[in-house]
Parts: structure tokens; sequence; C-alpha cells
């Protein structure tokens, strides 16, 4: 069997230095911000190009707290594309603020910036793009839509660590870089975990005291906040593996390239440009037949997952919330299917992948 991810293959490359992290964390005795989520916040900012970085407890915490800084007015609009992970739209709902949708590109999967524009009106106040499944958006167009209207830009990077447009790292080009430490993120913990990025110092410094309850001094809140920190553990957890970030995304590249030259004109695979660095999080392709497809690869012993099988404006919990039709989204999300892409993952199984596809 083929796993679409294994865990623990995943993870086996880093299992001692995992165990000497935890052990010296146990030996020490500190759990919660402490030197290990300082120390990983300054290399992760690094390994970004520079700024600086707040660890907390997940991605959905870091697109909540991104807004939550701003201090929008409650009904403000929040730009956000229509064929996200509910996540992103969570964060614009629990700040009190109203997401207004926009379709994809259908080539490339994230928000098309050309229908940005015509979403924007008096309440816009922020654009919340997502760097879906490892590509960057055009963030070149997007950031100059948004200086034109005087928006903030927050970026969801939770599925895109490493990548680059035009040269330059996803969550250095707004006012936020959101990011997730998910366990099946290209950079994953093994548990629960986030961060925000800036280039600014002092939003980060606020970011710091919102997450721990709204205080700079225990016991002194300076801002209603909540508690969100990444802790000592997952921190040292990360900052193993943060150094094999770009062998981890070279080895992904590697696979999506067998996928790229190997499979037939039938499967619509991810589009591959010179101004995008993409790291393949999700090596996500369509096709009219998707279900029999995975159906098909099951009974042939490969997993494989559909990112996502409901768009937002159809999922129960946002039911009467979300108005409008997404003509693109829904036509994303009943034709995608995940295949593997991991680096647990050799070429002799996605070759095999490639041929068992090829005789659909």
């Amino acid at each position: 069997m083929i796993a679409y991810e294994d865990l623990y293959l995943l993870n086996e490359p880093f299992m001692q230095q995992y165990r000497e992290s935890f052990a010296d964390s146990l030996d020490k005795g500190w759990f919660i911000l402490g030197n290990k989520v300082t120390a990983f916040e300054t290399e992760f900012a690094s390994y970004c190009g520079g700024g600086y970085c707040a660890g907390l407890a997940s991605g959905l915490d870091a697109l909540v707290l991104a807004l939550k800084y701003f201090e929008f007015p409650e009904g403000s609009e929040v730009i956000v594309p229509s064929n996200t992970y509910i996540a992103t739209i969570l964060a614009i709902y629990n700040n009190g603020l109203v997401p207004v949708l926009v379709e994809p590109d259908i080539n490339t999967y994230n928000i098309d910036p050309l229908k940005i524009a015509e979403r924007i009106t008096d309440k816009t106040r922020a654009v919340m793009v997502v760097h879906l499944y490892g590509k960057s958006c055009d963030m070149g167009t997007i950031m100059d839509i948004a200086d034109k209207h005087g928006l903030r830009v927050i970026e969801d990077c939770a599925q895109s660590h490493g990548a680059m447009y035009r040269g330059k790292q996803t969550g250095t080009f707004g006012d936020f870089g959101a990011f997730s430490f998910y366990p099946t993120k290209n950079l994953g913990a093994l548990g629960d975990g986030g961060a925000l990025l800036s280039a600014a110092p002092d939003r980060i410094e606020k970011i710091k005291a919102l997450r721990n309850y709204g205080c700079h001094e225990k016991y002194y809140n300076n801002y209603v906040g909540v508690n969100s920190r990444l802790d000592e553990i997952q921190a040292g957890f990360l900052s193993v593996k943060l150094p094999f970030l770009n062998q981890i995304n070279a080895h992904k590249r590697k696979l999506a390239d067998l996928y790229h030259e190997g499979l037939k004109e039938d499967f619509i695979r991810p589009v591959v440009h010179e101004d995008y660095h993409d790291v393949y999080h999700i090596y996500a392709i369509r096709h009219p037949k998707r279900d029999e497809l995975r159906a098909y690869l099951l009974k042939h012993d490969i997993k494989t997952e559909i990112h996502y099988p409901v768009p937002p404006h159809h999922q129960q919990a946002l039911k009467n919330k979300l108005d409008g039709a997404y003509p693109v989204s829904e036509l994303i999300h009943q034709t995608t299917l995940s295949l593997p892409v991991s680096y647990c993952h050799n070429e002799q199984q996605i070759r095999k992948v490639i041929d068992v596809m090829n005789a659909f």
C-alpha cells in the first residue's frame, strides 16, 4: 500500500534529535515561552529572509490574531478566496468581520487578482490571500491593488513554507504572514503549532502580548488577549526540522517533476512558471471523473486525499452567511485529487502511481 502520508516515516530521520530535544526540555523543566520558543522564532524569521516572528498555538490562531491586531471596526469586510480551507474564513468571523469571497484562477487555484478590485467597497479593510497547495499567489499584482486602495494584506502561508514569488518568500509581502506547523505541513511539528511573521518589530511585540492574555509583563494586561502560545517542546522539534526544510521541499519538487513529466494529458496538472518556486505541500491534479479515479487508485493500493471536498459556501456552519455563486470554486472542489508527494515517498512509489493513473 502506498499511503498518502505516513507521519512515522516522515519523521523517522529526525527521531534521535527529537528525543534529545525532548529530554532537554524535561531536564530544564521549562515548558511555556522559554528559550526554545525564542530560538525557533529567530531561526524561522531568518529562514524566511528576515523580520520578526511570534510562535503561536496554531495556524488558525495566527490568522485570528493577525486580524485582531488591526482592531478593524465590527462589520468591516475582508476579501478572501472562495476555495480556501474554512480556517481562513473562520478567522474573519471570529473577529466580528465579514468575509467577501473572490473566485480563484482556475489554473493556479489561488485567488484571482483581477477579480479582487471589483469586490472592494468602502467597508473593505484587508485582503487575506492563501498560498494554496504550496504555490505563491501573484503577490506583485495583489500588493499593487492593496496599495492603491489602502488595504492591509495578510498572507495565509499554512501550506507554503519556503515557497517563493520572484525569489521572495511567501509571508514577507504583506503586513503579516500566518503559518501553520500542523504535522503534515512541509515544516510540521508533532502536534499543533503556528506563527506570525512581520517585518515590523512593534507588530510582533503586540502579537506576543495578545498571545499571552494581552500582557507584556505577567499580571499586567494591556490588551484583551488570548492564550495561544507555541510550547517549548514543539518549538524544539521545529528547530530540529527547520534546517532540513529546503531538503524536504527539494524532495517534494523532485517527486512533483515525475508527475509533471509522466502523467498523461488526461490529468490537469499544476501549472509551472519561472516566477514561482512551488513547494508542493499538496500535489493536486484535476479530473472530471475524480471519484472514480480515486476508487481505482485505492483498488490498486494507492491512497489519495481530496483538498477539499466541500467549498466554504456549502458548509453547514456557514449556511446563509455566504451569498453568491462561486462556479470556479465548485469546479475545483468537484474535480481535484491530491496525490502522494511526501518526504517519506520515493521515486519508485511515485512511478507506480503514474503507471496506475495512466492506465485509468
